[in-house]
Formats: C-alpha cells, sequence, structure tokens
C-alpha cells in the first residue's frame, strides 16, 4: 500500500532513532488493525448477507430481514431492440427533473434530448399533496410545450426517492415524507395515481404507463442498453444500494414462477440485526451512535461517503489524544464533527499530489503538523478507504455468485452499472474493489460500467423495456399488475 510505504519512508527521515520509529509504528497500527479485514473474513461477511438476501426474499421471513430485498417489478433488462420517446422525472428534493430520452434502435444509443429543472417553493414542500402534484403537472405540461411535445401521449418513467412500499410497477405507496418535505395527504396513497390525477385535473395533456424507478434499478438500466449483459445495479455514494436480476422463483412476496424481476436489495440495512457486530470498530460504533438515526443502515456507515470523513476524524482525534498524532493538541476544527470531508480523503490519496494536499488539509483545519503527521493522515484514509472498498466487495461477490448458482453455471460472465462519488472520484476504490471481487467470485467475470444519469436516462429506458416486454406479453396484467403478496 503506498500510504504505508510514505509512512514509513518519513518515519526513517524525520522521527530519529529505530526505537521510537519502531514504537510509533506498532502503536498506530494498533489502532488500525480492526479495519484490515482477510480474504477469510470478507468471505465470511459475504456468507451473512448470503443468509440475510434469503430471508428477505421470503414470504414469511422478509419482515424480520434487515436486509429488504424489494421487489421493484421490473421484468428484464434491455436487449437492444428499445426505442422511441419517453419522459422522465426525477424527484428527490428541493428541485425535480424533467427530461425528454429518446432511445435509437439502430444506434443502439440512449440520448438525453433535453432536460428542465424546477424549483418546489417552500410553501408547496409544507402544503398539501394536491399542491405539490399540480405544480409537478404545471411543470411538465411547460416542458411538453418547450420540446413541441404536447399533443403526443408518452410513457414515463418516474423516480421518487422518498421511503416507498413498491406494490406493483406503476403503483408505489409514500411509507414517510423525508428531506425537508411534509406534504399532507401523501403518506399511506399511490404517488402514481396522485401524478395522473394532477394530470387529469389539468386536461390539456395525458400520459400513457407510468413506471416507478429506484435510482439503483435506473443505473442498471441505463447500463444495460449499451451492455446487454448488465444485469446488476450498483450505488456507492453519499449512501449505497444495489439491484439485481433474481430468478422469479425465488421471488416468494410476489405470485409468479416463471422469469426473472429485478430486486432492491437495500443492502445499506445489512447488520442492523447485529450480525456484523464483530466487524464494527469503536469509530463505527461512535458515529453510528451520533448519526440522526442509531442502529439503522450499518453496512451504509461503514461504506458510503457519508460516513467515511467522520470515520477518519475520529481515527485522527484518537491518535492525537494518545500522543500519536500533532503533538498531543487537538484542534478546534478536528474537534468538530464533520469537518473532515470525505472528498479530503480521495485528495490526500492522490497517486501524485496526495502528501502536499494532506499538508493543505492539515492547515486548513489549524493542526499543528509535520511530515510524519501528514504520512499518517494518509495511511488512516488508505486504511480507511480500503476497508469500504473490500466491504463493497464482499457484498457485491456475493450477488454474483448467487446468480451464477441461481443458474447452474460453471462460469458467468456479467456486467455492474455502478454510480456515486466514491467510485467515482476515488483514486484507489474501484481498482481496489474490483481486485477483492476477483478473489471473492473466482467463478465470476465481472466488468464494470459507469452509469450515465440512472436517474434520468435510467428510469426512461425501464420504462422502455416495460414497453418492450408488455407488447410481447399475453397480457398487460403480467407486466403491470403482478402482485406482492404481504
Amino acid at each position: 500500500m503506498l500510504a504505508a510505504w510514505w509512512f514509513r519512508l518519513c518515519l526513517q527521515v524525520n522521527q530519529g532513532p529505530f526505537g521510537s520509529e519502531l514504537s510509533l509504528t506498532l502503536q498506530v497500527q494498533k489502532h488500525l488493525e480492526p479495519f484490515r479485514l482477510s480474504l477469510e473474513k470478507l468471505q465470511d461477511v459475504s456468507a451473512r448477507l448470503r443468509k440475510d438476501m434469503i430471508r428477505g426474499l421470503g414470504k414469511h421471513s422478509h419482515h424480520r430481514a434487515s436486509v429488504k430485498m424489494l421487489p421493484t417489478f421490473v421484468r428484464a433488462t434491455p436487449d437492444g431492440t428499445e426505442k422511441g420517446d419517453f419522459l422522465a422525472l426525477d424527484l428527490g428534493g428541493t428541485n425535480f427533473r424533467v427530461l425528454h430520452v429518446r432511445v435509437l434502435e439502430e444506434e443502439q444509443r440512449v440520448l438525453k434530448m433535453d432536460s428542465q429543472i424546477c424549483a418546489i417553493p417552500q410553501d408547496i414542500m409544507l402544503g398539501t399533496g394536491e399542491k405539490l402534484f399540480d405544480h409537478i403537472a404545471a411543470c411538465l405540461a411547460e416542458f411538453l410545450d418547450s420540446q413541441k411535445l404536447r399533443g403526443q401521449t408518452l410513457p414515463l418513467g418516474f423516480t421518487f426517492s422518498f421511503p416507498c412500499e413498491q406494490k406493483e410497477i406503476d403503483k408505489s405507496i409514500l411509507i414517510r415524507w423525508t428531506k425537508g418535505f411534509n406534504c399532507s395527504g401523501v403518506e399511506g396513497e399511490d404517488v402514481v395515481n396522485l401524478l395522473k390525477e394532477a394530470i387529469h385535473r389539468r386536461g390539456d395533456y395525458d400520459i400513457s404507463s407510468v413506471a416507478m424507478v429506484n435510482d439503483t434499478v435506473g443505473t442498471m438500466m441505463s447500463c444495460g442498453y449499451r451492455d446487454q449483459s448488465c444485469e446488476i445495479g450498483m450505488i456507492i455514494g453519499t449512501g449505497t444500494n444495489a439491484c439485481y436480476m433474481e430468478e422469479m422463483k425465488n421471488v416468494k412476496r410476489v405470485e409468479g414462477e416463471d422469469g426473472r424481476m429485478c430486486i432492491n436489495t437495500e443492502w445499506g440495512g445489512f447488520g442492523d440485526d447485529g450480525c456484523l457486530k464483530d466487524v464494527l470498530t469503536e469509530f463505527d460504533e461512535e458515529v453510528d451512535k451520533t448519526s440522526i438515526n442509531p442502529g439503522v443502515h450499518t453496512f451504509e456507515k461503514m461504506i458510503s461517503g457519508m460516513y467515511l470523513g467522520e470515520i477518519v476524524r475520529l481515527v485522527l482525534l484518537k491518535l492525537t489524544e494518545e500522543k500519536l498524532l500533532f503533538r498531543g493538541c487537538p484542534s478546534e476544527a478536528l474537534l468538530t464533527p464533520g469537518s473532515f470531508e470525505t472528498r479530503f480523503i480521495s485528495e490526500i490519496e492522490e497517486p501524485d499530489s496526495g502528501l502536499e494536499n494532506a499538508k493543505k488539509i492539515l492547515t486548513k483545519l489549524d493542526l499543528d503538523w509535520d511530515l510524519v503527521d501528514a504520512c499518517v493522515a494518509r495511511l488512516v484514509c488508505d486504511t480507511v478507504s480500503s476497508r469500504s472498498a473490500r466491504l463493497c466487495a464482499a457484498a457485491l461477490a456475493t450477488i454474483v455468485n448467487r446468480i451464477r448458482i441461481n443458474r447452474g453455471l460453471d462460469h458467468l460472465k456479467t456486467t455492474v452499472g455502478v454510480d456515486g462519488t466514491v467510485y467515482r472520484k476515488h483514486p484507489n476504490f474501484s481498482d481496489e474493489l474490483q481486485a477483492a471481487v476477483r478473489l471473492l467470485a473466482p467463478k465470476c467475470d465481472v466488468t464494470f460500467l459507469i452509469s450515465e444519469d440512472g436517474s434520468g436516462k435510467g428510469a426512461a429506458m425501464v420504462t422502455a423495456v416495460a414497453q418492450r416486454v408488455w407488447a410481447c406479453w399475453a397480457s398487460p396484467d403480467d407486466l403491470f399488475h403482478c402482485r406482492v403478496t404481504l
């Protein structure tokens, strides 16, 4: 590991006598050792996740599963024959996007023809549900006019990034509002129906079918048109999640035995039942305890961008309190939760400029540092991000191994569509994750493909595939109205 090499070099340059160098090395490594997971431990983590996935798929066991394994009612991936014009709505915060997407069969390309961002004023975020969906319908009408699409009845993919229970591909019940929304009359209601009612109240345009889309599923589908072996979607950014194509006979909550269905694993909740207690460090426990949702999203808190910076801050603070860093003097910034941003980890681990970046960041945090301190900070970042990549690899290996075994294959060749800032921005994360997957799933040949706009293009592609499959099935009910059993 490059950071460890730098650490040893800095010690030799700065530390002086060999005895003190050895002492510092051993003491720092003692605190970092719990983050270093052996191949055997990763295999054990993978085995635990496999059991949780089976529990989540079960008709009578899913209620107590920490990995929820939610049916998405997406029954196929792209095959390259999809074509046409589609709309997409992406609602997940104080702004929402409307997109016009065109799928070209001849060129096998998904084009974002145009998009528009619409603000949601505070009074609408806190008003009635009718007012919110009327606002969305009005913005959609304005967009159709700007694109000269008024008069066409197009299908729509709807990425709605709030906790929902999906009953069918076009029926999703809002469980609760988050992200500052509190519109009355929406919780417990079908958001697709509320959108359609708002459009019908206007009466000046219409849409055809609506497909509800999870952003992870959108990631898989946006990559699936470019690479038709893509059957897994994975996000490693502020949060983390994955989806994959499961055999219908194993999805016990949904009627039907034939074919496959995309399952939204919600793997961020892995460990919420305490099964990862032996893997958690004291720093993970502190992050969880001080979070807004203690005891929830255990796995996500160990690997995602929202938490990695805080884990590093806590390790640096511990080393400082033990007088192994910064002459034992923490700054006010180091004592402040959230002050060590996750992007600092990527900057400090840059191969060419990492050490200089470390010096600048430590200065920004008002720390009295020397060269050894900068090297130790780099080693801490490397250790924490490495664990994140390897844990993520263990989870992904669980999925690819399951797909291979499900299909009775000696060898599986598959593609993972990936998105998220941690995967995209960190200089070593993708390489380390891929190397670990090769070790943990040796009978699987896994290609990684970065997604292009999963919540936009991906949402449209879910709708395009649904339209294609719908046209081939004997009854629309088979696709759009296969039902979940509770």
